[in-house]
């Protein structure tokens, strides 16, 4: 269970009747992006209110009339869901603070600059969107607010999201030490090892990734890893 000073209220009003819920206000975030989340260890209490405030217990017969079921667990997530969140103004900036973050890295992640075919920082994106005045929804998904980003930052620098393919030749041993790490960058869409010995391999990942994955390689390798961008 979650502290009730860290908790928020989530309510849904029908059928003439108020229900309250005291929730932890990340799960609330997390639900709404479709995520599974244990609600009952993130209740402050077991219970679904009328006035969580004044503590008064929603009425069972209401429950089941408006929510088909009297399960608390179930009637907290559509309260979640179909309902209202009060978040303190510290919350609220907390949330809209770490949204902000995860979306700038999204795109910083993923997109290129078409002119350079290089990635945009995410120093950039970040200056772009604040001359933009984009506007981020605290509990709408990162994937759905995106394109609303996108689309207001192309009138100002030149943006879009693309994928690379990149060649990778490398030795027996350091294959083996950078595997690991090169499909957490991307697919490897073929590979052969050489007659040498050595490994080549062509990896497609997000556009926004060549630079790191450039650094983290020769990182690796100490700088014997030898790259090509390919079509």
């Amino acid at each position: 269970m979650v502290d009730i000073e860290d908790a928020i209220v989530a309510r849904l009003e029908s059928h003439g009747e108020s229900f309250e819920v005291l929730i932890d206000p990340k799960v609330v975030n997390q639900l709404k992006e479709g995520k599974e989340v244990n609600l009952f260890d993130n209740m402050v209490i077991d219970e679904i209110f009328k006035n969580a405030h004044k503590g008064t217990k929603a009425p069972e017969d209401k429950m089941k009339e408006v929510f088909g079921t009297t399960d608390t667990v179930e009637v907290a997530k559509q309260i979640i869901l179909k309902g209202e969140v009060q978040l303190t103004a510290q919350q609220r900036k907390e949330m809209l603070e770490a949204k902000r973050k995860r979306i700038i890295s999204e795109i910083a992640r993923n997109a290129i600059n078409p002119q350079t075919g290089g990635p945009h920082t995410a120093q950039r994106i970040e200056m772009a969107m604040d001359e933009a005045k984009v506007h981020i929804d605290p509990f709408k998904p990162v994937d759905v607010q995106i394109k609303a980003v996108m689309d207001k930052l192309r009138p100002l620098i030149p943006i879009r999201f693309d994928k690379v393919k990149i060649a990778v030749k490398l030795s027996a041993d350091e294959y083996g030490k950078c595997y690991e790490e090169i499909i957490q960058f991307g697919s490897i869409l073929k590979d052969e090892w050489l007659k040498n010995g050595s490994w080549i391999g062509v990896v497609e990942m997000p556009a926004g990734m060549r630079d790191e994955f450039f650094d983290h390689i020769n990182h690796k390798t100490k700088g014997n890893a030898e790259f090509k961008q390919v079509k």
